[in-house]
């Protein structure tokens, strides 16, 4: 449901998101990413953060694409605002296997994300992972609400391997 003086906020790949104010959604919509949605709701501020890849293997900086470092940002941003560690809650979603044909990167996603979870002491008290629909979500952080809507049949089908090109015939003669 729609409020008049709701005020939508799209967290897209890459990005992250918090708020405290009751009119505030965050949306999203997510294939094999990763959407963790954090709550305090003591505290009532909260947020979601939309990760494409679980973390950087080679050494260097931070980059907004991996969970590991939207994690970290998502989180030290609520306790800025107030929030504390030992009674946030999470919600995750997303990590579908879009492509049949290729690694099930939304596994890895959501394998991450739940570790990620428990080596913080953060509890995950609702979750919609894996499958192969896309989902649209709404996440009203304050509250902690969540909305999510299937995408239905958004899964690549399996392709059928070509078979391999036939050896010209050496007894015909082209001229």
């Amino acid at each position: 449901m729609t409020l008049p003086d709701q005020k939508t906020v799209t967290v897209i790949q890459g990005e992250y998101a918090i708020a405290d104010a009751p009119n505030v959604v965050l949306s999203t919509v997510l294939g094999s990413c990763v959407a963790v949605c954090l709550n305090d709701p003591a505290a009532k501020i909260g947020g979601m953060n939309h990760f494409l890849l679980p973390e950087r293997t080679e050494s260097g900086r931070g980059d907004v694409r991996f969970g590991a470092y939207l994690m970290e940002l998502l989180i030290n941003d609520l306790l800025k605002h107030g929030a504390r560690k030992d009674r946030m809650v999470a919600k995750l979603f997303g990590g579908a296997r879009m492509n049949v044909n290729l690694r099930d990167i939304g596994a890895s996603n959501a394998a991450f994300a739940r570790r990620f979870l428990a080596d913080e002491g953060i509890p995950c008290v609702a979750e919609s992972l894996g499958g192969t629909s896309a989902r649209r979500l709404r996440f009203w952080p304050r509250a902690a609400r969540a909305q999510q809507f299937l995408v239905p049949d958004t899964v690549e089908p399996e392709v059928p391997p070509r078979p391999a090109p036939r050896a010209a015939d050496a007894g015909i003669t082209l001229f």
